[in-house]
């Protein structure tokens, strides 16, 4: 439970009652008829292996309200493709596995890019991008909303007040974020937000005193959270990070095209817990210290395109700023944990901010000496624009897919794959 505070410049709606999930779920139903809703689940085949997305398929199978889910399937083999295909069958809704390894989603990859649209780098990003095209490819969905598969305490009522904003005809939401305690398991959670993000974005503030961008920013209250909503109008024109920066780059996205009155925050659960992230202090490729490399680097090169220079000196003083006020965060942490009777390591905690004021360093005379790089992956107006079929593709590609594995499992043993992609689908208006 939460006060009714607003605070920032955007719209923050609050749980302020256990109001019954048989009500919210209701209304959704009421709203479907008028905004057709999709779920996007990104997800490692992995992760088919672990109880958190077991549990997170069983409650999706209790919703009514949604039309389709659209399940990006990364590092899958054909076997694994199989067996995800007979995983997600339980779902009662539409669901579409896209098999992101398969050869026919890899034939339209390669289209991309012969046109310099394709992903340079696999990952979430990548996956997140396919998944939002292939939304669009459906035709019929109103509001799209994602959340990640790892979530352990994951129950169905974040799902629906993520996309009661959303969903609402009543409302003129365009995009919601949704927000939550990071507190588990008597531990306080939430690292990278808690002494980079929020630290850094302040430092920043210093440097560049009135930026409305960091105002916005920082009026997120888990800017890092990998749930939101959004109406499927706003696709099109929507630029996703390719790295570790998606959640800060679609919050930059939907600033460089919405008004704020447009955007709005969700508080979606009490606690909320995830597969956690190593430190990974001596290997800047991996864990906390890659994630918060790309974060770093993002907001640098966002806040050049809002004309602020960065020079060594500003660097070095952003670097300098960061590490005092995120030192001076971890007593208000270690404070407002001790109060709570939660534990909070406060060795650890200075442990990573030193860690991640390094990587503040090391982000900023990366983009001193970058500038070549295209950190987002392009839109679909554009991608679509160069590759007409490319929706239709992707939909015959899926549906391929899947009728060539059911083949495989209950006829004839299929053994060669077309050597070009298959001839597109046309879809229904």
């Amino acid at each position: 439970m939460t006060d009714f505070f607003q605070n920032g410049i955007i719209t923050t709606l609050h749980r302020l009652r256990e109001r019954p999930l048989a009500d919210l779920e209701a209304d959704l139903e009421q709203f479907a008829a008028e905004r057709p809703m999709a779920l996007v689940l990104p997800c490692l085949y992995s992760e088919l292996q672990r109880p958190a997305l077991a549990n997170i398929v069983e409650e999706l199978a209790k919703v009514n309200y949604i039309s389709d889910i659209v399940i990006g399937l990364d590092q899958a083999s054909e076997t694994q493709y199989r067996h995800a295909l007979d995983y997600f069958s339980r779902l009662p809704q539409r669901h579409h596995v896209l098999w992101n390894d398969g050869p026919r989603l890899q034939a339209v990859n390669g289209k991309l890019a012969a046109e310099h649209l394709a992903p340079t780098e696999r990952g979430k990003g990548s996956n997140v991008w396919y998944c939002l095209g292939y939304v669009q490819a459906l035709g019929n969905i109103e509001a799209v909303a994602l959340h990640d598969c790892d979530i352990t305490t994951y129950d169905r009522g974040l799902l629906a007040r993520l996309f009661y904003p959303v969903a609402n005809p009543g409302f003129n939401y365009q995009f919601c974020k949704g927000y939550y305690a990071r507190v588990t398991d008597e531990k306080l959670n939430g690292r990278v937000s808690r002494l980079l993000v929020s630290p850094l974005i302040r430092a920043m503030k210093k440097l560049a005193p009135g930026e409305p961008y960091l105002d916005y920013l920082d009026s997120f209250r888990y800017p890092l959270a990998g749930e939101f909503g959004m109406r499927t109008s706003v696709l099109s024109d929507l630029r996703i990070p390719s790295d570790w920066a998606l959640e800060l780059g679609l919050l930059s996205e939907m600033y460089r095209n919405y008004s704020t009155n447009r955007l709005c925050q969700v508080e979606i659960a009490d606690t909320y817990d995830h597969k956690h992230q190593d430190l990974s202090a001596d290997d800047a490729g991996k864990g906390l210290s890659r994630m918060s490399l790309d974060i770093a680097k993002g907001l640098f090169r966002k806040l050049a395109t809002f004309g602020v220079v960065f020079d060594p000196g500003t660097v070095r003083t952003v670097k300098a700023c960061y590490y005092r006020i995120a030192l001076d965060l971890i007593e208000s942490y270690a404070n407002d944990a001790q109060m709570n009777g939660l534990t909070l390591d406060r060795h650890a905690e200075e442990k990573a901010v030193e860690l991640f004021a390094s990587n503040v360093l090391r982000a900023g005379s990366a983009f001193l000496e970058g500038g070549d790089e295209t950190p987002f992956m392009p839109t679909w107006h554009r991608a679509s624009g160069a590759y007409p079929e490319v929706f239709n593709d992707m939909v015959a590609a899926v549906a391929q897919d899947r009728a060539q594995a059911k083949d495989e499992v209950v006829g004839p043993t299929v053994t060669s794959v077309p050597d070009r992609a298959p001839a597109p689908i046309r879809l229904q208006a």
